[in-house]
C-alpha cells in the first residue's frame, strides 16, 4: 500500500482542518467554552479557572487538556514505526477517530444539542481526545510542518516566509488548511444555527471522506507502481 502524493496528501490535510473547524466551534459555543484542539487557549482557561478557584472550569479545562493528550498518546503508539505517509495503520487510526466523532454525534443527538454541564464534559472529552488522534495523524502525514489542529505555527510560518522572501510563492498547503479550519468554523456555525443537533454531522462526515480517498488513492499509488514494474 503505496502512500499518497504529497500533493493529494496535502488537500486530504484541508479537509481535516476543515472537519476540526466545524468540532471546535460546538465546542467553543456549547460546551463550557474549551477548544477541542487549541491546547493554549485551554491552558489560558486554566490559568484563570486556577485563579478564581473556579471549579467548575477547573474541570473543563483537565478533561479537554487531558483528553488532546490522551488522543496524541493513543495514536502514536500504533504510529510510532510507521513510515510516512498514509498506510494501513493510519487507516485504522483515522478510522478510530472517525468512530470517536460519531460516538460524539450520538450523544450529540441524544441531548438534543442541548447537554447539561456533566454531559458536556463527556463530549468534550470526546471532541479532544479525536483532536489529539488527528495531531498525530496529520504530523505522519509526510507535510513536512503541517497541522490541521493547531495552526498557530502555520500562520507564522507563512508570514515569515513572506517577509524573509517576498517573491516566493505562498505555501500552498498552508493557505489552504488556514482556510479550511475558516470554512470549517463558517459550516460549522451555519449548522449549529439552523439545525444545531446536525451541527458535528460535518465533521464526520469530513473524516470518512478523507478515510475513503486516501485508501483509493493509496490503492492507485499502489496499482501504478506495480504497472510501471517498481
Amino acid at each position: 500500500m503505496h502512500a499518497p502524493s504529497t500533493r493529494a496528501t496535502a488537500w486530504l490535510l484541508v479537509a481535516l482542518a476543515a472537519a476540526s473547524g466545524c468540532v471546535d466551534v460546538i465546542c467553543l459555543t456549547r460546551l463550557n467554552g474549551y477548544f477541542a484542539s487549541v491546547v493554549t487557549g485551554n491552558l489560558v482557561h486554566f490559568g484563570h479557572a486556577l485563579a478564581t478557584a473556579d471549579t467548575r472550569s477547573l474541570a473543563g479545562a483537565v478533561v479537554a487538556v487531558g483528553g488532546y493528550a490522551v488522543g496524541v498518546a493513543a495514536a502514536t503508539v500504533p504510529l510510532r514505526h510507521a513510515p510516512p505517509g498514509w498506510n494501513r495503520r493510519t487507516a485504522v487510526v483515522t478510522s478510530a477517530e472517525a468512530v470517536l466523532l460519531l460516538g460524539f454525534t450520538v450523544g450529540w443527538l441524544a441531548c438534543s444539542a442541548r447537554p447539561g454541564y456533566g454531559f458536556g464534559l463527556v463530549l468534550l472529552a470526546m471532541a479532544a481526545v479525536s483532536s489529539g488522534i488527528q495531531s498525530v495523524i496529520t504530523v505522519g502525514a509526510g507535510v513536512r510542518g503541517a497541522s490541521t489542529t493547531y495552526l498557530t505555527g502555520s500562520l507564522t510560518e507563512l508570514v515569515r516566509r513572506r517577509v524573509v522572501d517576498p517573491h516566493r510563492f505562498a505555501d500552498l498547503g498552508g493557505v489552504g488548511r488556514l482556510a479550511g479550519l475558516v470554512l470549517g468554523a463558517v459550516l460549522g456555525t451555519v449548522v449549529l444555527r439552523a439545525a444545531p443537533i446536525w451541527a458535528s454531522v460535518p465533521a464526520v462526515v469530513l473524516v470518512i471522506a478523507v478515510i475513503v480517498f486516501a485508501v483509493e488513492l493509496s490503492h492507485r499509488a499502489t496499482a501504478d507502481q506495480a504497472s510501471s514494474g517498481g
